[in-house]
């Protein structure tokens, strides 16, 4: 039986929340434990329900009082820190590149333009991806990475994203939260460097990085088929 996954929705309209559940309920192993319209009423909210993936928009109100954006850019981060395992799926109108890289580089594990219908009918199905440690992004977001990197010629990882899958092929079996204590940074930061490594590479979780990145010659490669002749 496949594992329970608890969802949080964080959402400022109805109607959208309604439509998440209902694609949610053909995921028999997706339970939504809440859902909340604004941003203030987000920690309080995890602290009271288990939660396994975080759906929010990047444009809700702070509170009822205060109809400014949440900072979700400063709130992400910290989240990630206090709830290692968490992982979370951004569902937004905006397809804004800059907008797109830094909810990525806050540690989300997905980014879902709402005019992505195809995206938002396998909702669970994607849910149940990130979960499992892959990243998602609809396709218009895709092409914007790839075709970006192509303009800004980055497309080798950067050191500390190989010092990352590095470790990721010696300790395969490691959670974010031991990555994170054997490089000495936080939690987020190491979401951060696997999204990016992700995205940089093309591929959606950490094992297919680790192998793109070995056949690349970025990490230690793979041993040799044919065995090295010694010359005596």
């Amino acid at each position: 039986m496949a594992k329970e996954i608890r969802v949080t929705i964080l959402d400022d309209h109805q109607t959208i929340i309604d439509g998440y559940l209902y694609r949610l309920k053909e995921t028999s192993n997706v339970v939504v434990a809440a859902t909340i319209s604004f941003g203030e009423e987000l920690e309080p909210t995890l602290k009271r329900n288990p939660t396994d993936v975080l759906l929010l928009d990047v444009n809700v109100p702070t509170s009822p009082e205060n109809s400014n954006p949440y900072p979700i850019l400063n709130i992400v981060p910290n989240l990630l820190q206090i709830y290692p395992e968490l992982d979370v799926l951004v569902i937004s109108m905006y397809t804004e590149r800059g907008l797109v890289r830094a909810v990525m580089e806050a540690g989300a594990s997905g980014y879902i333009v709402k005019d992505d219908q195809d995206s938002i009918r396998r909702l669970g199905s994607i849910i149940d991806s990130i979960a499992r440690g892959e990243i998602y992004l609809s396709e218009k977001v895709r092409q914007h990475f790839l075709a970006s990197q192509q303009a800004e010629g980055d497309r080798l990882l950067t050191k500390r994203q190989r010092e990352v899958l590095s470790l990721c092929l010696a300790y395969p079996d490691s959670s974010t939260e031991q990555l994170a204590h054997k490089m000495t940074v936080a939690n987020s930061t190491i979401r951060n460097l696997l999204s990016g490594a992700y995205l940089r590479l093309n591929v959606r979780n950490r094992a297919a990085a680790i192998a793109k990145a070995r056949q690349l010659g970025l990490i230690t490669p793979d041993s040799p088929t044919t065995p090295i002749r010694s010359h005596s």
